[in-house]
């Protein structure tokens, strides 16, 4: 069995608690064994999995990944803290605020022999894939994607881009590499309101 530990409890950590104590049947996860979580906030055990100390996890022999399941900021901070006790590393998009500091855990995963990789479940379900065969041989002249959410605390999610990446993520699989040609965003602090437009070129314009 390998040995698992979920860092940060919100929906998608404890999406990812409940996924690893039930496993799908002949799925990889059932050789996936939780040894705990890791939270700020004290929990004591949620649904038998036990709230273990960051310094617990990063120590235990058992344990040889870690599911990064935190607020955004502080995803490069905790990765680089689990490749350096050598285990492997799931981390929700976005892996870091920056390219830079992306490529540098990159890099520093490879000299460590560990794997590092960056989730987006929505690439992964039945309606993506479907989507994926439709736009499959067909060539892309204009499209739009339009969004809506609540406004997200930047000091934890980072600039406003980073709340569509998962979008972005989308067109790039459906397409190939994308140009930014433009970008604006708009404010009204007084009605909590941003809303950000890109325009995106591919690479056969």
């Amino acid at each position: 069995m390998f040995g698992t530990v979920v860092v940060g409890i919100g929906i998608a950590g404890l999406a990812r608690i409940r996924d690893l104590m039930n496993p799908m049947p002949s799925s990889p996860s059932e050789n996936l064994k939780l040894l705990g979580f890791v939270s700020r906030r004290n929990f004591g055990n949620i649904n038998e999995a036990k709230q273990i100390s960051l310094e617990d996890a990063l120590r235990s022999k058992d344990i040889h990944a870690a599911f990064i399941s935190t607020e955004n900021r502080s995803h490069e901070e905790t990765i680089r803290m689990f490749l350096e006790a050598g285990k492997h590393v799931l981390v929700e998009y976005p892996m870091a605020l920056s390219a830079k500091a992306a490529h540098e855990l990159w890099e520093m995963a490879e000299q460590k022999d560990k794997v590092l990789h960056v989730e987006h479940i929505e690439l992964l379900t039945e309606e993506y894939k479907q989507l994926k065969k439709e736009v499959a041989g067909k060539e892309l002249v204009k499209g739009t994607l339009h969004f809506t959410g609540s406004v997200l605390d930047e000091n934890k999610t980072g600039f406003p881009a980073f709340s569509g990446i998962a979008r972005l993520t989308w067109l790039i699989d459906l397409f190939g590499d994308l140009t930014v040609t433009s970008a604006s965003r708009e404010k009204q602090n007084d009605k909590n309101y941003s809303r950000m437009t890109v325009h995106l070129q591919t690479a056969n314009k």
